[in-house]
């Protein structure tokens, strides 16, 4: 058994290269900041009620001068916020003011939490807050909107039903094995309900006007008092105007750091979703990224459950027609075909993926080819210490098979940022050119693409923390819909 502790890969910012989002983006600027097309102001704009508007406004107000950070031995781990302004860091102006505003009335709200049924609470609900997005969108020109939503309406569209963290907009903390999306049991399949919730429907809903949306409840925003379970001020900043800043202005604060000598190579998240009847499962997506952080979102069609183990796969001509389109839109927005094409799965791969996946690639010529299924692993290691393993501890089952620390301890941070025992993914190669030792590492790097925060140790690759966030979502884009293609209307 080989093991090898793979170091933190480095990031691409401004002027220099950094392993922390947060301490490139302070020290190096954001990566953009060298193009001369980027823009220089986020407008920005503003729903909710009037006191959620004032306390929304007070943040982005405070968001824009340096911030203390938390007191703590870990300096790196809970760093000051700098400021976003257009003279440090961010590089970028935020405006916003009155004609960016949408105040929604407290009677109307009060008229939603008074409805009985649950269902048609959450379907008021969003239409509530599109009637003031569909406006803003329409008659102002923002880039991004900010919706505030009340603590008591929150607990309202969630009551009695399976709660998701509205406030992951800006605060990143979803732990993706908790649910597995890939199984349909019998009591589903006697399920025809419909699935409603508020934060995917309103973005689903919202998705057409072409502005992306950031939801958070009113307490995210409140600097006086502190809530439980709310991050420290400058984390919050961090988080908050990091996603703020990729959705708005449209390009990445960070991206991996270019490897000269490595083939340019396409990156491909494949997932699946349950209908919201859960009486059919669809391909998710195949999100194609490269080290630039491009990215393409696509909508494949109802696959098929094994008979035995009840999990989807695709047959081959699924398999084809997916990654064929998404060769196309690769070769499309760079104007080239990739050397080398990545696929990423939470399942294992079956003989009808691979040869619907191979027929795609013989037809664009691409010869290097990665096919890599990524799961939580059972295998775990024990650390001496007080931490666990840390982050990047890699150790090889076989040829084909390896164990992989995302999560663990941290080296910059000097500790272990997480609150729970950390459970490494496993990783399993069924066609591959590169070693299993490369593909771990480009895994480890692609964690730090997630653009939805500030924060270093991602424990999924990009590819398939997409896949699982998009297809969400895509559940309530109806078939003749065009689903937007960026990440950012999803995130």
């Amino acid at each position: 058994m080989k093991f090898k502790l793979i170091e933190e890969p480095l990031l691409s910012f401004g002027k220099g290269e950094s392993v922390c989002p947060k301490t490139g983006i302070e020290t190096l600027g954001v990566y953009d900041i060298n193009d001369e097309m980027r823009k220089s102001e986020l407008r920005v704009g503003l729903v909710g009620r009037q006191k959620g508007l004032n306390d929304l406004k007070d943040w982005l107000n405070y968001c824009q001068s340096y911030i203390e950070p938390k007191e703590s031995k870990q300096p790196n781990l809970f760093r000051g916020f700098g400021g976003f302004n257009d003279s440090y860091g961010f590089h970028c102006k935020l405006l916003y003011g009155e004609r960016s505003e949408r105040p929604i009335e407290n009677s109307k709200i009060r008229k939603v939490q008074k409805i009985e049924n649950l269902k048609e609470r959450i379907k008021l609900c969003v239409e509530l807050y599109y009637e003031e997005i569909r406006f803003l969108s329409e008659n102002r020109p923002v880039d991004v909107i900010v919706c505030s939503i009340p603590d008591d309406l929150f607990t309202s569209i969630t009551a009695n039903q399976k709660v998701e963290n509205l406030d992951e907009d800006i605060e990143e903390d979803r732990n993706l094995e908790a649910v597995e999306p890939t199984q349909i049991s019998e009591e589903d399949e006697a399920t025809q309900e419909l699935e409603h919730n508020f934060r995917r429907m309103l973005k689903a809903k919202s998705m057409h006007l072409g502005v992306p949306l950031q939801l958070a409840r009113e307490k995210v925003f409140n600097t006086e008092k502190k809530s439980a379970g709310i991050e420290d001020e400058a984390t919050r900043a961090w988080n908050f105007c990091t996603a703020l800043y990729y959705k708005g202005i449209k390009t990445i604060p960070w991206r991996l750091s270019e490897d000269v000598h490595k083939p340019k190579t396409c990156y491909v998240g494949v997932g699946f979703y349950k209908s919201r009847d859960k009486q059919t499962i669809s391909t998710s997506l195949a999100q194609v990224f490269d080290e630039y952080g491009h990215g393409v979102i696509l909508r494949g069609s109802p696959v098929s459950l094994d008979k035995n183990d009840r999990r989807p796969f695709m047959n081959e001509d699924q398999a084809f027609e997916l990654l064929a389109s998404a060769l196309e839109e690769y070769t499309r927005a760079l104007k080239q075909s990739p050397a080398r094409v990545v696929i990423h799965k939470k399942s294992n791969f079956r003989e009808s993926e691979i040869n619907g996946f191979d027929r795609a690639l013989n037809r664009k010529g691409v010869t290097l080819k990665d096919y890599v299924t990524i799961m939580p692993s059972n295998i775990k290691l024990f650390s001496y210490e007080n931490f666990p393993p840390p982050r990047g501890s890699y150790f090889a089952l076989d040829d084909q098979r390896c164990v992989l620390y995302t999560r663990g301890y941290v080296n910059h941070y000097k500790t272990y940022p997480g609150g729970y025992v950390p459970t490494p993914l496993e990783i399993r190669l069924y066609e591959n050119e590169s070693s299993l030792e490369n593909i771990a590492t480009e895994i480890l790097g692609l964690t730090k693409m997630n653009w939805n925060n500030a924060r270093l140790e991602g424990k999924w690759p990009i590819t398939l923390e997409c896949a699982e966030r998009v297809g969400e979502i895509l559940k309530y884009i109806e078939d003749e819909e065009n689903p937007q293609a960026s990440y950012a209307f999803y995130m």
